[in-house]
């Protein structure tokens, strides 16, 4: 959208796992509708709530934990700081007393079996993430509230344009393609990680936007390190073994380390091939997305489904390329958060409406042209990275087994990574002058084909492997 002005904190946002669309935005939805109900009255008297789930939301909600996302918003509970430990005893704690602590303050009879209804059959027209809070008030007045998710955390209410919630703000270098991107970088003599720098400015100082990049990192790296050292079976019934911790262990041959620092310590001043290197990004982006399955703390990456890519690839350039650096950490992440920016403004980074593709798609080639341009890549050969890595997603179908941010999601994560560096590897010793397809033809390719593909491989469980791999879960 032309006006739509994108930090790269509204990319990157730190939050709970499984999905970015079908969790945190139902979660920020939520909280949305507590707020206007706060602002309506006191919540002492509101008498019932119940939320009503549409298309794929509905379809894919129980897997993608849409259900305890909107309890837990109408709590008040924030998606940032929320105890993630403390989620399965909560949730329980709700069926078995059918009672909401509304706003974390007023207890309001709540029964999730009757209160959460998923419309199977119906979509909004809107998007297909599409759900209504209801709320009566004691005195029979009524709240309805349409929002939808449109990918990545965004939310939008009915009737309102994307970004018009956020007050306005004027951007020194306004992007809306990758060419106007690398215009800026030309006519000003400045990185793509500079430019953003300047429009990052625009909304925090330079000490909150280094301070924030390098938190979203720190949060990156501890759900890396955990997802190392926790085993077990993930939950939502597939019985899916978590592989990142015996991974961990094969290859460094060893026990549990007891915090991050040591751990990466190790692993740097053990000498891998090419063999050992590639094992550890396909191990650092399944203990991720395991974390992320398992309702774990995660940062939208461009989404939830696709968080692994940019932690494994900025872990391989830190722990085996010597970035380990804060300005580092820094250009790599505004690099990345701006060429997810140019693909949430020119397609989707929702897979409900683009398939795969616009998850882990998005997601490699955010990484390949960050990974490029931390490594000395020029402008072109960032966008040219990121145009490869993207090239070879197109198309991409979203058909998540059981409904679950699982098989085959988790594993994609670790394809995207290993994509992502090949695709900075082929930029970087590439001609991007001799290029046959730019950055912005390919985004808009990726959208006339996410608007080509069939529904039913848009995050709804209906067809592909979803229809073709015997899960033996219960029946909705």
């Amino acid at each position: 959208m032309a006006e739509e002005r994108i930090s790269v904190f509204d990319i990157f946002k730190i939050g709970v796992g499984p999905s970015s669309s079908h969790t945190l935005g139902p979660w920020k939805a939520a909280l949305k509708f507590l707020e206007m109900l706060r602002g309506a009255g006191p919540l002492e008297e509101v008498a019932l709530v119940e939320v009503h789930l549409f298309g794929s939301l509905a379809k894919t909600g129980i897997g993608h934990g849409t259900d305890v996302a909107v309890q837990l918003g109408l709590c008040g509970e924030m998606p940032e700081t929320f105890a993630v430990e403390t989620l399965q005893s909560r949730i329980q704690t709700i069926a078995t007393q059918k009672k909401l602590l509304l706003g974390n303050a007023v207890e309001l009879p709540f029964d999730p079996i009757t209160a959460i209804r998923f419309h199977f059959l119906e979509s909004l027209p809107f998007h297909p993430n599409g759900m209504t809070f209801r709320a009566q008030w004691k005195d029979g007045r009524q709240e309805m509230r349409t929002f939808y998710s449109i990918g990545g955390g965004f939310i939008v209410q009915e009737g309102e344009e994307p970004g018009l919630a956020k007050p306005p703000v004027k951007l020194p270098f306004p992007i809306d393609s990758a060419g106007e991107l690398e215009r800026y970088c030309e006519e000003n003599g400045m990185s793509i990680s500079q430019v953003v720098f300047e429009n990052e400015k625009s909304w925090r100082t330079e000490e909150e936007i280094k301070g924030g990049l390098l938190r979203i990192w720190e949060v990156m790296k501890e759900c890396i390190y955990r997802g190392c050292h926790i085993s077990g079976i993930l939950p939502g019934g597939l019985n899916v073994v978590r592989r990142a911790e015996q991974m961990n262990k094969k290859l460094l041959a060893t026990g549990h380390y007891r915090d991050y620092d040591s751990w990466i310590k190790t692993i740097r001043a053990t000498s891998f091939d090419f063999s050992g290197v590639l094992n550890w990004v396909s191990c650092f982006a399944l203990a991720v997305n395991e974390e992320n399955a398992a309702f774990g703390r995660v940062v939208t990456a461009p989404t939830n489904g696709a968080a692994g890519v940019i932690p494994a690839v900025l872990q391989y350039y830190t722990a085996f390329c010597g970035g380990d650096k804060p300005e580092k950490i820094v250009q790599f992440l505004l690099t990345a958060g701006e060429l997810g920016s140019i693909f949430k403004k020119g397609a989707t980074i929702s897979a409900a409406m683009g398939g795969c593709q616009a998850e882990i798609g998005v997601s490699s080639a955010m990484a390949a042209g960050a990974l490029t341009e931390c490594q000395g890549g020029s402008v072109s050969q960032v966008l040219m990275a990121a145009e490869i890595a993207m090239e070879h997603h197109l198309g991409m179908t979203c058909d998540p087994v059981g409904g679950l941010v699982q098989v085959p999601c988790i594993e994609r994560n670790t394809m995207g990574a290993i994509k992502a560096i090949t695709a900075s590897q082929l930029a970087l010793n590439g001609m991007p002058e001799h290029a046959k397809v730019s950055l912005d033809a390919v985004i808009k390719t990726m959208w006339l084909t996410a608007l080509d593909m069939n529904s039913k491989y848009k995050e709804t469980s209906d067809g592909g492997l979803a229809l073709h791999i015997s899960v033996g879960l219960p029946e909705c």
